[in-house]
């Protein structure tokens, strides 16, 4: 079957094998090699796969029914999904709307902000800011909110081009500065653009509170997430924290907000969500928010398979087993552990100039000088070269180039929060020796350029 025709098309040419099964972080293909899932896909397959729990609630609900239309019915399995969600988030947070991705989630969040600005006459706002380089989807609306270029550019005459802000990368300022007086100085710059763009248009803030694929799992300094919070409520700017790929227990706590005692007016979730088992995301707001909307008529938005019953009883076990299990906590402990041995690589290897991230979403970036955090030639291509040595030998790993799209490489490593100490070990084995044959093909390179 490997060398019938394909009539399917993705991104590029790139060949792959069959998937045959997955148990817990490990994917096997038909010919029965084994992957170790370091990314957890694309950072969804929170709890890994197959888990036994989750498929029998799944089975359960099909043996009800697998569609019912919101505007038909109501259904248990998406009223208890919402009570559990608010449940799990900051007190405030108490509206849940379904939706069945990660860019459908910004798609309705904004979507949201703009119709409250309509229902509280303040029609004017509608310029979202986000930052440069973000990441926020892949629909139109969540393109124009989203800094990487390569994603973007083809498609930047088709939107408005909503205004950005520099991403807080102080791991590459060289100044004599603090981190805390860093961070201030970028939560700064939203408050610059609030009242360049004219402060009775802006409507919302939009931020990946770690960063996710554009700038491998960024954290930006303490000091940043208070003031950028202080400044959307001075302005009326509503906070929109984008946690498709930090929610649901991926950084350590259930919403990456919580680190930092933050309660943004709209949370838009995903990925982990629904952690690969169905497709489902949602946005997550206050009622001061959504009485309004749908008093003035309701919110004008939708899509078919909101609030699916399969999908949320799907949603609804994984949820279970993240508390059941106590995956959020392990995922702060092994994610400790981690950051730990990913670090000691820099000693081996003098091309990783940076290691970052929060709970089991974590990255390293590569460099050509730590000093100056100059990236590698992008002509390398690093980002795919490692990517491609790594599952030869059977590890899965994420990679994007940091600045911007265009150069720069990171490579994420967010394993399923169910990992251990000794999957840990292993998957390092893996990575290290992947590490040590790049190593080796840039050698030539490294000297010419020396």
């Amino acid at each position: 079957m490997t060398d019938a025709p394909s009539y399917l098309f993705y991104q590029t040419h790139n060949p792959r094998p069959f998937l045959d099964r997955g148990e817990g972080i490990y994917l096997f293909d038909e010919s029965g090699k084994r992957y170790i899932d370091a990314s957890s896909g694309a950072m969804v397959s929170n709890i890994g796969h197959s888990n036994p729990r989750v498929l029998a609630k799944m089975k359960a609900q099909m043996d009800k029914a697998t569609f019912g239309y919101r505007l038909h019915f109501r259904t248990h399995p998406s009223e208890d999904l919402a009570a559990r969600t608010v449940a799990m988030c900051p007190e405030g947070l108490d509206r849940v709307f379904f939706v069945s991705g990660g860019s459908e989630a910004v798609e309705s969040a904004v979507k949201l902000a703009r119709q409250y600005a309509l229902a509280t006459g303040q029609g004017s706002r509608h310029k979202v800011i986000s930052r440069f380089p973000s990441y926020h989807g892949c629909t139109f609306g969540a393109l124009d909110l989203t800094g990487y270029a390569p994603l973007r550019d083809p498609f930047a005459p088709m939107m408005e081009g909503m205004p950005k802000v520099a991403a807080p990368t102080t791991y590459l300022d060289r100044d004599n500065h603090t981190e805390e007086e860093r961070g201030l100085r970028y939560a700064e710059l939203l408050r610059d653009k609030i009242e360049e763009a004219g402060p009775e248009t802006v409507l919302a803030f939009i931020m990946e509170p770690v960063g996710g694929a554009s700038t491998g799992a960024l954290v930006a300094p303490d000091s940043y997430y208070q003031r950028t919070q202080e400044i959307c409520a001075e302005y009326g700017v509503l906070l929109i924290y984008d946690e498709v790929m930090t929610g649901a227990g991926r950084t350590g706590k259930f919403l990456a907000a919580e680190h930092w005692g933050i309660t943004p007016d709209i949370v838009a979730l995903s990925k982990g969500f629904g952690a690969g088992y169905a497709p489902l995301g949602a946005i997550v707001a206050g009622a001061r928010l959504v009485e309004p909307v749908l008093n003035a008529g309701g919110f004008q938005h939708g899509f078919t398979y909101a609030g699916n019953p399969l999908a949320c009883a799907a949603g609804m076990a994984v949820l279970e087993e993240l508390e059941d299990q106590n995956l959020i906590e392990n995922a702060a402990r092994m994610g400790d552990l981690l950051k730990a041995r990913l670090t000691a690589l820099m000693d081996r290897y003098p091309f990783i100039g940076h290691v970052r991230g929060k709970g089991l979403l974590l990255a390293f970036e590569m460099v050509s000088d730590r000093e100056t955090m100059t990236p590698l030639p992008k002509q390398w291509n690093a980002f795919s070269r490692l990517v491609e040595i790594a599952y030869e030998l059977g590890l899965i790993i994420y990679s994007r180039r940091t600045r911007g799209g265009t150069e720069g490489d990171h490579f994420l490593i967010c394993p399923p929060l169910i990992i251990t100490e000794a999957q840990i070990d292993e998957m390092m084995e893996l990575l290290d020796t992947a590490l040590a044959r790049f190593a080796e093909e840039i050698a030539p390179a490294l000297e010419e350029t020396a």
